[in-house]
C-alpha cells in the first residue's frame, strides 16, 4: 500500500509541475506533493479541451523541455474519464485519458457481441466523444489516447482511424490525439514496417503513434507477458535507433517509444522489479551521435508500468526524456478503495431499502443509489 501512495503522490507533483534535474540517488520530499496547485507552463499552442496535432507535439516538447511526465490512466467508464479530469482541474496541469480495447468494450457493454472488435470500437469512441464534449468544461488539457494494440487487434484501431477521419473532414481535427501500437512480439522490422504504414495515415489527420520496443512484463487487460524470457524486457539502443530513423522519414509524422528497461504492469513487493532507466539515457545519446542533433533527447519516451514505482526511479527516467507515465493498478485500486470506504462508513444503511439505525422504517434509497458509492471512487482515484 505504501507503494501505491507514494506512486499516486508522485503522479500529482511529477506529472504536473516541472521537475529539477535529479540524480538516481536523490531523496526526494513529497509530503506537500498534493497539498499545492501547480501549473506546467504550456505553449501558446494548448488550450483547455483535446489536444492534438501540432498542439500535442508542442505539449510532449514543452514536457521533455521541463522535465515533467503526463500521466496516462487507464479508464473503464465515464466516472474514471471525469476522475482523470477533475484530478488534473484540481491539481493542475494536463492529463491523458487512456483506452484500451476491453476498456472500450466495457463502456460498450459486455453483453454485445464483440468478435469484429466492433463493441471494443462503438464504446471507445463512445468515450472519446463523451471527452470531446466535457473537456473544456474541466478547463485543462486533455489527451485522448489508446493503449497496447496488438497485431490482431488492429481492426480496433482501423476503426477507430476511421472514426478520427470522418471527426476532421468535419471539425479540422481527429477523433483521438494517439494510438499506441504495440507490435513488439512482432520482429523488430515488422513491428517498425507496420508502425511506419499507420503513422502514414496518423500524419494525415494530426494524430501522434506511439510504438513499442521489447515487452512490459505482468498482466493488464488482456495483454499477458507473465512468463515472458527477461532479455526481452529490455530495449537496446541500436533498436531505439533503427525505429526513429525509420520513423522520422513519414512527412509530418509525430512519435513516442514505450521502450521497456524492465517495466511490469501491476504493483509488486519491492525487489521483484528491476527497473534500468539508464536503458534510455543510453539510447538518447546513441540517437543524438548517429543524427549529429543539438538536442541530448531526440526521443520523447514513455513509461509504461508505472503503478508502483519509486519516486527515484520515476524522476530519473522522467530526465531521460520520458514525456508521458502510465497509470491503471494503481488508480483500479483508489476507486476500489473509495467504494470499499463509503460501504464501510454507510453499513448499516445498505442492508436493506427500508430499515437502518435511525429507525426501521426508514427509507435508505440515498445511501444506495449508485452514484453516492460511484462518486466516492472517483473522489478517491482523483486524490
Amino acid at each position: 500500500m505504501k507503494l501505491a501512495i507514494a506512486t499516486l503522490l508522485v503522479g500529482s507533483a511529477a506529472a504536473f509541475s516541472p521537475a529539477a534535474t535529479v540524480s538516481r540517488n536523490s531523496a526526494l520530499s513529497m509530503s506537500t506533493a498534493t497539498e499545492e496547485k501547480t501549473y506546467a507552463k504550456l505553449p501558446a499552442s494548448v488550450t483547455s479541451g483535446v489536444v492534438t496535432g501540432q498542439a500535442l507535439v508542442d505539449l510532449l516538447d514543452a514536457a521533455k523541455d521541463q522535465g515533467y511526465a503526463i500521466p496516462g490512466v487507464n479508464i473503464v467508464g465515464t466516472n474514471s474519464i471525469n476522475a482523470c479530469m477533475e484530478a488534473a482541474a484540481k491539481y493542475g496541469g494536463p492529463i491523458m485519458v487512456t483506452f484500451s480495447k476491453g476498456g472500450g468494450q466495457f463502456i460498450a457493454g459486455k453483453s454485445l457481441p464483440n468478435d469484429a472488435d466492433q463493441a471494443s470500437i462503438a464504446g471507445t469512441i463512445a468515450g472519446a466523444k463523451h471527452v470531446h464534449e466535457v473537456a473544456k468544461l474541466y478547463g485543462v488539457p486533455v489527451v485522448l489516447h489508446t493503449d497496447h494494440c496488438q497485431k490482431a487487434w488492429l481492426p480496433w484501431i482501423d476503426g477507430l482511424l476511421a472514426a478520427s477521419e470522418e471527426h476532421f473532414a468535419k471539425e479540422g481535427v481527429p477523433l483521438f490525439s494517439s494510438h499506441m501500437l504495440d507490435l513488439s512480439e512482432e520482429p523488430l522490422e515488422e513491428n517498425i514496417s507496420i508502425c511506419k504504414s499507420y503513422l502514414e495515415k496518423f500524419a494525415k489527420v494530426g494524430i501522434l503513434l506511439e510504438f513499442e520496443l521489447g515487452v512490459t512484463g505482468g498482466e493488464e487487460d488482456g495483454v499477458d507477458n507473465t512468463d515472458v524470457d527477461s532479455s526481452r524486457l529490455y530495449t537496446q539502443p541500436e533498436e531505439v535507433f533503427y525505429s526513429y530513423e525509420q520513423l522520422s522519414q513519414v512527412e509530418n509524422g509525430a512519435f513516442t517509444c514505450a521502450a521497456s528497461f524492465g517495466n511490469v504492469h501491476g504493483v509488486y513487493a519491492p525487489g521483484n522489479v528491476d527497473l534500468q532507466p539508464i536503458i534510455l539515457y543510453n539510447s538518447q545519446k546513441y540517437i543524438q551521435e548517429k543524427i549529429g542533433s543539438d538536442s541530448d533527447k531526440p526521443m520523447k519516451f514513455v513509461f509504461h508500468g508505472g503503478s508502483g514505482s519509486s519516486v527515484e526511479d520515476i524522476q530519473y527516467a522522467i530526465g531521460a526524456g520520458v514525456v508521458k507515465m502510465n497509470i491503471d493498478t494503481d488508480t483500479q485500486w483508489a476507486f476500489w478503495d473509495g467504494v470499499r470506504a463509503y460501504e464501510a462508513k454507510y453499513h448499516d444503511y445498505l442492508q436493506g431499502q427500508i430499515g437502518n439505525p435511525e429507525g426501521d422504517d426508514k427509507p435508505n434509497k440515498k445511501y444506495y443509489d449508485p452514484r453516492m458509492s460511484l462518486r466516492a471512487g472517483e473522489e478517491s482515484m482523483a486524490a
